[in-house]
């Protein structure tokens, strides 16, 4: 298999980690006969410097052209001082809608090796968890109407909560398919006892599923999730919600797993084309000193694999590998805790992964 991918490598530690996951990829491609053709774009404060746009049109034409996206981080402080509308973070928007993006798939695993990472008990998290926050992402308060109006107590801001059908109809689609191919479990979050969007929410997906008699589905609203994420994580296997809901949530299942650094993501539309990136930020104040931990963005490669090319055992592949090296007791800096060992750089992370393909 011939695979078009475009590289959008970005500002601080987004260079580093991309390198590595293409690494793991090419090393990947050999083992199972597959070329991966990579193509680098810019996008962010680096494009910024050279084109003084964050998103130029041929970054937005190349990865439309390509099978699929892997993106570094983008930002940090030597662009802080720009204007909203030209600011590096402005070209994320752009590109997930230049490339029609409108569901983000969040994993949050806590692996058995990282268990003392996690700010949670052990008695809480056992042997770990392993949990997929499915999240609308071109919908509700971020994009709803919004601006100055005089109110009551005179200037007031508003932003408008605001979904369709089809709009929950199609990301309840996508977090029923995947619940099917996971435990067979799914919690809706909402916040139907409040808001007339959550109940639109709530009905449709209640329709929904009903065609999906395979699958155990529960309503629960926000607050109490948010609670229950900390009380007792291993409850979930599929949580699908709204936009800011999920902004907000999968941030919160990011932290109890012990270390940002492990959490890859995948943003998706209807065709197979996607957009994966690490959770985590560009890390200006480790940026060139070969101490990022790559393993999101690597696991980021696996979900590209999995979910847009539908290569299950070369995805798998990876998430062993990853596993392999956490559990001979390999760390980067982030995972070291206060552990008085040497920590692997962000190549010799790699170098062990490769290894262990």
């Amino acid at each position: 298999m011939e695979l078009k991918i475009a590289l959008l490598k970005g500002d601080g530690i987004g260079p580093e980690i991309v390198d590595s996951a293409v690494a793991v990829l090419e090393k990947t491609a050999e083992k199972f006969g597959h070329r991966f053709i990579f193509t680098p774009y810019l996008i962010g404060g680096c494009a910024i410097d050279e084109t003084s746009l964050p998103l130029p049109q041929e970054t937005v034409d190349g990865c439309l052209a390509s099978d699929s996206v892997i993106l570094g981080a983008v930002g940090g402080p030597k662009w802080d001082g720009l204007a909203g509308d030209i600011r590096p973070e402005k070209a994320l928007l752009g590109i997930r809608s230049a490339m029609g993006l409108f569901t983000n798939l969040r994993p949050a695993k806590l692996y058995p090796a990282l268990r003392s990472a996690s700010p949670l008990k052990d008695e809480i998290v056992g042997d770990g968890f392993d949990l997929l926050i499915v999240r609308e992402l071109t919908g509700g308060i971020y994009f709803g109407e919004r601006g100055y109006r005089e109110g009551r107590y005179g200037t007031e801001a508003f932003d408008t909560e605001a979904y369709s059908v089809t709009e929950i109809e199609r990301i309840g689609k996508v977090a029923f398919e995947a619940a099917m191919k996971r435990s067979k479990r799914i919690c809706s979050i909402d916040k139907a006892n409040v808001l007339e969007s959550s109940r639109l929410w709530r009905k449709t997906m209640h329709e929904l599923a009903e065609k999906y008699p395979d699958v155990e589905y529960r309503d629960m609203f926000v607050d109490n999730a948010a609670m229950q994420l900390v009380r007792d994580p291993k409850q979930f296997d599929v949580i699908v919600t709204s936009n800011m809901f999920g902004d907000i949530l999968s941030d919160e299942a990011s932290q109890i797993t012990g270390s940002i650094g492990m959490l890859a993501s995948a943003s998706l539309g209807a065709s197979k084309r996607g957009l994966y990136e690490p959770i985590h930020g560009s890390a200006p104040d480790i940026a060139g000193k070969n101490m990022a931990n790559p393993i999101a963005t690597i696991l980021s490669g696996a979900m590209m694999l999995r979910y847009s090319f539908g290569l299950t055992a070369e995805a798998g592949t990876i998430e062993k590998a990853v596993d392999k090296v956490l559990d001979q007791g390999l760390r980067t800096a982030d995972l070291m805790g206060s552990s008085l060992d040497t920590p692997l750089s962000c190549t010799a992370m790699t170098e062990a992964i490769l290894k262990a393909i």
